[in-house]
Parts: structure tokens; C-alpha cells; sequence
């Protein structure tokens, strides 16, 4: 039985850490960690977070391994939806990084100095 998106992506963040965009902010700066944008660049251009990175979630694994070598780095990852940036928590978990969190609301409004 095929299952749609909705319901994969809840059944992933069962295994995942999620955060809202304030407290992923926050939480960001105290961990001297990271904020991800997995969109497209068109998209990160028209609107994005302060400070965010975009990395599209096609290049991520590939070039957070190459810039982001510590496994303990605190990595919050975002897109539009929360689909994108829950599947891209799903690889950087499978290739070892121990401290990833999907943000599960809007970040483009908040300011992220992290």
C-alpha cells in the first residue's frame, strides 16, 4: 500500500527532533549551532531567515560533510513546508550527525543570529 507524503513525513519526525522556528532560534545561538534552508535558491532568494545557509536539499549531505565535519554540531534545518527539511534530517542523521532538529513552523520571519 503506497502511503502519502503526509503520512510519511509524520511517521519520520517520530524519529526525529522537531522545534518550533522561536525556540530553534534560541536554541540555535545557544548551541553556537547552524540554521539550514534546503530550499531551492530561488527560492531562499525571494524570502529567507536572517543568517540562514542555503544548502538545497539535493547538495546537503554532500556539502555539509565537506564544510560541517563535527558530528556534534547542532544543525536546525528548515524549508517551506517541512517536508524537504524533515527528509534532510533523515540523511544527515543516516551519515552520523548526532544533533539535528527539524523546524516545524515559518522561520523567514524570525530573525536568526546564530
Amino acid at each position: 500500500m503506497l502511503k502519502t507524503i503526509p503520512e510519511v513525513i509524520a511517521q519520520a519526525r517520530q524519529s526525529l527532533n522537531t522545534i518550533s522556528a522561536i525556540d530553534a532560534v534560541e536554541k540555535c545561538k545557544h548551541k553556537n549551532g547552524i540554521m539550514i534552508d534546503v530550499r531551492e535558491p530561488e527560492e531562499f532568494a525571494q524570502k529567507s531567515g536572517s543568517n540562514t545557509i542555503n544548502i538545497p536539499r539535493g547538495l546537503l549531505e554532500m556539502t555539509m560533510l565537506q564544510k560541517y565535519p563535527d558530528e556534534n554540531l547542532a544543525i536546525f534545518i528548515h524549508c517551506a513546508t517541512g517536508a524537504r527539511a524533515t527528509f534532510a534530517a533523515e540523511q544527515l542523521k543516516r551519515v552520523g550527525y548526532q544533533n539535528v532538529w527539524v523546524i516545524t513552523s515559518m522561520i523567514d520571519d524570525v530573525c536568526c543570529v546564530c
